[in-house]
């Protein structure tokens, strides 16, 4: 008050009080703030109108010239859901993105207030033709709302962006099978624009992102690579982009649900030649159920994948595998003909005997009959030709086991075991065991060293 009293006594002084407290309290005086969300509907209203902007002319090329509109894209991988071996596809959800320049969209941006126009129906200005060219099925995301978005910048930039799941073809070559690396690609193109009117680029930078933690259940995404993919057809030739995904099978999987069993399989059934040639029941058993599990093995494997018309890695192993337990089946049909033979052997040597002792008691000699009569046996005058036969075969096959074998570690080491049945069994206990192991050392070194090269 008494700086106003003051004041009023000198009446000069007072409208330069009044400018003072104006500039330094301006808010006071000023009318009310400028609402920019009212200025974002007068400056869309201004650019969209019906007789200022056609949404169905292409914009102009680059600094206005009549040349083809560009067309920058990038992607964000969300997720990888599944990829399908028996349909050869691959599911994919991605945030999808293109930029362009439409000179037509320039407008005002009130010194730096308005930051870009944000738009949510797509028919409002022109947007590029491109679609996925090795789609099969796809949808947009529109819980809670379309998940969509165009913004506008002032310059006239032009970023859309949406959310998209596809279902997507991908052709394998299986021939490595599970020790395989696939290459999935995605293809975009112009469906009815030639490289004269659109061209479609990669976007600078890091055109392609993939999620941290991508997490699929028997694949690992090595990497990506962008490419171009032109095509050419009598109509014209139009822009095409690809994204190549690199996936590596996880072996762990097969080697325990695969691998791991089947050579349980085959060990399971060398049991058979441990157990005694006359144990039939036991030794048929086990070589049967052995090959029926093989063997359904081998079909829940094939039913998970596609027919093709080349062998598989998994096929060659299986194969091998059915084979070996086949092998054992086999190999007890030959130990059961051989027991037989050397029980006919066995009962010739007997009779030999048998013809031998009857042929040294002496004729002479008186035997007693019940009644108490006597009786003289006498040695037949003439012998039995199957007789004579009989005993010379026999003698052969005394005279060849007689005779001293040469000095060899595995004949001196066989002739511990007087039956041939025995030796068979014994050999395979050694040889279907070795056999499998070198068979696993040239399989592994094969496919491992054919999975190297190729991923070179």
């Amino acid at each position: 008050m008494k700086f106003f009293k003051a004041a009023a006594m000198w009446p000069g002084v007072l409208p330069l009080v009044v400018l003072l407290i104006f500039l330094v309290h301006p808010s006071r005086c000023s009318p009310g703030k400028v609402n920019y969300r009212e200025k974002e509907k007068e400056v869309l209203d201004d650019i969209l109108g019906e007789k200022k902007y056609d949404a169905r002319i292409r914009p102009s090329g680059e600094n206005g010239t009549d040349g083809p509109a560009i067309v920058r894209v990038n992607l964000f991988v969300r997720s990888i859901a599944t990829i399908s071996d028996i349909k050869m596809e691959y599911s994919v959800q991605l945030t999808f993105r293109e930029q362009w320049l439409d000179e037509r969209l320039k407008f005002n941006d009130f010194g730096g207030r308005l930051k870009y126009l944000t738009l949510t129906e797509s028919t409002r200005v022109w947007m590029p033709d491109l679609f996925f060219s090795n789609e099969k099925e796809g949808h947009f995301h529109e819980i809670i709302m379309p998940n969509v978005y165009i913004r506008i910048f002032p310059h006239g930039s032009v970023l859309y962006s949406i959310r998209i799941s596809l279902t997507l073809s991908c052709p394998m070559n299986l021939k490595l099978y599970p020790l395989d690396r696939q290459t999935c690609s995605l293809r975009m193109a112009s469906y009815g624009w030639t490289t004269d009117d659109l061209v479609f680029v990669w976007k600078e930078g890091d055109p392609v992102q993939v999620v941290k933690n991508l997490h699929l259940p028997r694949f690992t995404l090595e990497k990506y690579l962008t490419d171009y993919c032109n095509s050419k057809t009598n109509t014209g030739e139009y822009s095409c982009l690809k994204v190549d995904l690199l996936f590596k099978r996880e072996f762990s999987y097969y080697l325990i649900q695969i691998y791991i069993p089947c050579c349980m399989l085959v060990i399971v059934s060398w049991v058979s030649f441990w157990l005694d040639q006359s144990a039939v029941p036991a030794r048929v058993s086990l070589g049967v159920t052995t090959l029926l599990t093989m063997a359904t093995q081998t079909s829940g494997i094939n039913a998970s994948l596609p027919p093709v018309s080349y062998t598989k890695a998994i096929d060659v192993w299986t194969g091998v595998c059915l084979t070996f337990v086949f092998g054992a089946l086999l190999e007890f049909a030959l130990v059961n003909y051989a027991s037989r033979s050397d029980m006919h052997r066995e009962n010739m040597k007997k009779k030999y005997r048998e013809i031998e002792h009857s042929s040294s008691v002496d004729p002479s000699t008186e035997l007693l009959e019940p009644d108490g009569s006597t009786n003289f046996q006498m040695k037949p005058l003439v012998r039995h030709t199957e007789d004579s036969m009989t005993m010379d075969k026999v003698r052969q096959c005394e005279v060849h086991m007689m005779q001293p074998p040469k000095k060899n570690c595995c004949r001196s080491w066989l002739s511990k075991f007087p039956t041939r049945s025995k030796r068979i069994d014994v050999i395979s206990r050694i040889t279907f065991p070795l056999v499998f192991a070198l068979f696993n050392l040239a399989y592994w070194s094969t496919y491992l060293f054919r999975e190297e090269a190729e991923n070179e």
